[in-house]
């Protein structure tokens, strides 16, 4: 009996120590990660966007597979609202996605001035990737700190129907004179010279500064956006290229009631052969092709640069690496090293292959190409941009946002028949002097 007391006793007392050590041990470490976060705006929407769209959306997922404790908010936004009214404000109150696309250049500007934007100088030069892009003069500011990555190129030719042109003995035009003469012609034969979707306000802006472009050169948009003193909208060679503009706004050259018109609605007209011309970017040629095109339409679409002036000069090309994807500055911790990671998944080779084969983009970054699997409309393309080693920033990523909107509206206003050309050219310098007054006034203060 004592002996069972005993061992008991022994029993009791062993299970105390023990509990008293249990208590005693540290808890156990939370070894789960910290739940992450990210919202991420685009504004690939347009139908010939879905392409890309698809490649980015599944990036996103794979990395959301890959890092599972982070979520990313992958939403679209219509651009003009996005670049020009939400992201603004946004900018203003400090509270932008954490990532977002936009347009480099003069449109970045004052978010790097007011420190919006993050510095990925460091992120391209440790990942490599600084070296392999073709150009980042439109995303670099304040000695050589880079404030977004382009993602892909752009071009902005004049495509023209083939078989049409043959038709009617039409001769492919190389200077100004003779796209007169073409579009007299078309007119004349029932064909829409130009199909225009002017919906987004920014493509006939395309048909302005080429002429722009054409009679003055690139020296003086340099200097009226850089406001060198002297420089005006209102000078003999931009009045010569608006008057010109409004010559074939006379002559109806453009499809009827274009501002009204979206621009896969101008490419209906072009692909059902109604119109004979289109003047737009490379990411529309994804349009010509597909359910909506007839079949076969691609091998009938010839691919040219907008005509110079004269015989002697060649014509430069509109286009450049300007549509990017920045992040916000106030990323911190561990969403800012989220944000980074997902951002070098976009930047891959295999990424910018897919853009191209895929998408029909222009690539921002050195990749080899094979024209035998782009298609011919595309493959005129970068064969027209190796021929023609002159190029100019489009003037809407050239202009400040305030002048831009000018720009864009006065050139909307002439569509409709309702502005002449110098009276256009004046509103365009009362918001030039407006904003130079506002920029010169906040610098001595």
């Amino acid at each position: 009996m004592k002996r069972g007391w005993i061992i008991l006793y022994i029993g009791l007392m062993t299970g105390a120590v023990l509990f008293i050590m249990q208590g005693r041990r540290e808890p156990i470490e939370d070894n789960a990660q910290e739940k992450i976060t990210l919202t991420f705006r685009h504004f690939w929407i347009k139908e010939h966007d879905r392409p890309l769209l698809a490649i980015f959306e599944e990036v996103v997922e794979k990395y959301q597979q890959e890092h599972p404790n982070v979520k990313v908010n992958f939403e679209g936004l219509d651009q003009t609202i996005h670049r020009e009214q939400k992201l603004k404000s946004e900018m203003v109150t400090g509270t932008p996605p954490d990532m977002f696309v936009l347009f480099g250049g003069a449109e970045i500007e004052p978010y790097v001035r007011s420190n919006r934007l993050m510095d990925l100088t460091d992120f391209a030069q440790v990942n490599g990737l600084k070296d392999q892009f073709k150009d980042l003069h439109l995303w670099t500011f304040n000695n050589n700190h880079i404030y977004g990555l382009p993602i892909e190129g752009n071009a902005e030719p004049l495509y023209y129907n083939r078989t049409i042109f043959n038709k009617l003995g039409i001769k492919v035009p190389e200077t100004l004179a003779e796209l007169d003469a073409a579009i007299l012609q078309l007119k004349q034969a029932g064909y829409i010279p130009f199909a225009l979707g002017n919906e987004d306000r920014w493509p006939a802006g395309i048909f302005a500064h080429y002429l722009m472009d054409r009679y003055a050169g690139p020296d003086l948009i340099q200097k009226l956006v850089t406001g060198k003193e002297g420089a005006s909208f209102e000078n003999s060679y931009y009045k010569q290229a608006f008057r010109h503009l409004g010559q074939w706004i006379g002559e109806e050259a453009f499809s009827p009631l274009s501002n009204d018109t979206s621009p896969e609605n101008a490419v209906g007209l072009f692909t059902s052969r109604q119109a004979a011309m289109y003047l737009n970017g490379n990411w529309d040629i994804n349009l010509f092709s597909g359910e909506k095109a007839p079949a076969d339409f691609q091998n009938e679409v010839g691919v040219i640069p907008f005509p110079a002036l004269n015989s002697s000069e060649e014509a430069s090309i509109a286009g450049g690496y300007t549509i990017g994807i920045g992040l916000s500055s106030s990323l911190s911790g561990a969403k800012r090293e989220a944000a980074l990671a997902l951002m070098k998944g976009f930047y891959t080779q295999e990424i910018q292959s897919r853009i191209v084969y895929e998408g029909l983009r222009i690539p921002s970054m050195r990749i080899p190409i094979d024209p035998n699997k782009t298609g011919p409309v595309f493959a005129q393309v970068m064969e027209m941009m190796e021929k023609n080693q002159q190029s100019f920033v489009p003037y809407d990523n050239l202009l400040s946002p305030e002048v831009k909107k000018t720009f864009l509206s006065v050139i909307e206003e002439m569509i409709d028949g309702g502005l002449q050309g110098d009276e256009a050219l004046k509103q365009l310098q009362i918001s030039s002097e407006q904003y130079w007054k506002l920029i010169r006034s906040s610098a001595i203060q």
